[in-house]
């Protein structure tokens, strides 16, 4: 269940980007799960290509620190950092608490290696085969659904007993149908479906922020 904080952050967004309200069910739905996941100690992968890739760097970068809320460092661990001299000291005020996201694209060795030796269809799965964990969750981004690399790594997320994810545009297929909750943006040209995910993935990230930290 979101916050009360993270349920008012959602609504903002339906308010300024009334369009949105047509996927209004499945992104609350997307923001539980990854909540969920997060809550009992999974992590967020994230995938994508071309101008999707970017957008999972993106997602990542609003996840692994503070996005709209200060996070400072709890108390504990503030305190032996300090214990550790002036330098800690610096380090316990500077660093933020962070929600653990790792993107899928960002690998070029590893990418190489794997589309090199097992298929370009692959790149993401194979890494989902290494560190995919049952509880953890997959937001993949395809504005088409048809990325071949992506419906893998979606299929082998479900089967792993991962949460899966999808934004997508228009009918989504077949991401949609490979995903546990997918948000259709009400787009089918690739660059507008694009500017319809960046504002579902900052109310995301920010909803997901303010369930876990506070001002």
């Amino acid at each position: 269940m979101l916050q009360k904080r993270a349920q008012e952050v959602l609504a903002t967004l339906f308010e300024e980007r009334p369009a949105l309200q047509g996927c209004q069910q499945d992104i609350q739905r997307a923001a539980a799960l990854l909540v969920q996941c997060l809550q009992g100690g999974g992590r967020v992968y994230l995938c994508g290509n071309g101008g999707s890739s970017a957008d999972s760097a993106h997602i990542t970068g609003e996840l692994v620190k503070g996005f709209k809320l200060h996070r400072p460092v709890d108390g504990g661990l503030a305190a032996r950092l300090a214990a550790t001299g002036e330098e800690g000291a610096r380090m316990a005020a500077r660093l933020q608490q962070g929600l653990p996201a790792v993107d899928l694209t960002a690998q070029g060795a590893v990418i190489s290696a794997i589309a090199n030796d097992l298929g370009g269809d692959y790149i993401f799965a194979q890494q989902l085969m290494a560190y995919g964990r049952p509880g953890d969750v997959l937001l993949a981004l395809s504005t088409s659904g048809t990325a071949a690399n992506v419906n893998c790594a979606l299929t082998l997320a479900r089967a792993l007993g991962m949460g899966a994810i999808v934004l997508t545009g228009g009918v989504g297929e077949p991401a949609a149908s490979l995903a546990d909750v997918a948000v259709r943006v009400p787009e089918t040209v690739t660059y507008r479906v694009q500017e319809y995910h960046l504002p579902v993935y900052h109310g995301l990230c920010a909803a997901v922020e303010a369930h876990f930290f506070q001002e």
